[in-house]
């Protein structure tokens, strides 16, 4: 899989990401599993992985770090997305009593110190912020990002779940780049297409990488009018590149130069989406899907 720049400001990746948000198992198992995923990613050319203070109840990056400990691959092969913002209440995470983002200085710093530590590494690839607070102050917050990235300790700078507005807030008091943005896009979840958010993106020469590529199983298994609808255009499709329902719903985002966001533990599922990637799809094979996901 060849590797692509994120953005005009770089950094190279893998056009497929596997990013670790549905772990929610921090037992021994866990770590056994993890590895056995990142050796079959990296076979498959899938060297960026996404994470987060909060995954697997605040302890993933950890489970990563321990398999990164064995040296099965070297960590310059890599890619490492981390992320903090949205703050959640865990027995692992005392003093948070309800759902709320803190992008303030603080704990900016303090989550990006643990990252380090918890992954074992001296550098983040792509650090991003999850969400944006409305009562941080902008200024602290945008000096700290800055700090971080001339210290070394970030490489580059990313957003997730940013609203247009909220992106441009931030990159009018920023002077480094923002690489990219994680938003929700499949072809049952396209408001991002209308809403602006993708044109943005790409108006700032970058990628967006899109979360829940397989709409969390609904293109697959969803029973709801437009699911049922969009899954029988993506079979009659299909058919004409010989793929399956989840390899033609990924080509329909490569299509538009999104960048999958794998969340599945499923070995024939993660080489599903990886097989997107040699198929070419049509122009009008690609308005033929979005048309059935909105209704026209």
């Amino acid at each position: 899989m060849e590797k692509i720049y994120l953005s005009d400001y770089g950094p190279k990746v893998s056009p497929a990401i596997y990013g670790f948000w549905r772990w929610d198992d921090s037992s021994a198992a866990a770590e056994n599993e993890m590895e056995k995923i990142i050796n079959l990613c990296l076979e498959l050319g899938i060297n960026t992985f996404d994470h987060a203070d909060k995954y697997a109840g605040f302890l993933g990056e950890e489970i990563f770090g321990k398999v990164m400990e064995k040296k099965s691959f070297k960590r310059e092969d890599i890619v490492l997305f981390t992320k903090c913002g949205l703050n959640v209440p865990h027995p692992n995470n005392p003093g948070v009593r309800i759902p709320h983002v803190d992008t303030s200085a603080a704990h900016i710093t303090r989550s990006v110190e643990n990252s380090l530590r918890k992954l074992q590494t001296d550098y983040i690839d792509i650090f991003l912020l999850d969400q944006l607070d409305h009562l941080s102050d902008l200024e602290e917050t945008v000096i700290t990002l800055e700090r971080l990235k001339h210290s070394g300790k970030i490489r580059n700078l990313g957003v997730a779940n940013f609203s247009v507005f909220k992106q441009q807030l931030l990159a009018n008091h920023l002077r480094i780049p923002v690489v990219t943005n994680h938003i929700e896009l499949n072809v049952l979840q396209t408001q991002a297409i209308d809403n602006g958010q993708l044109d943005y993106i790409r108006q700032k020469y970058s990628r967006p990488i899109a979360s829940a590529p397989l709409a969390d199983g609904r293109i697959e298994n969803g029973t709801d009018a437009q699911a049922v609808k969009v899954r029988a255009k993506l079979e009659e499709i299909g058919k004409k590149y010989d793929s399956t329902v989840e390899s033609t719903a990924v080509a329909w985002l490569n299509k538009l130069g999104a960048l999958p966001l794998i969340g599945t533990r499923n070995e024939q599922r993660i080489r599903n989406i990886v097989n997107a990637f040699n198929i070419n799809m049509d122009h009008q094979d690609w308005y033929d899907l979005y048309y059935t996901s909105i209704g026209q």
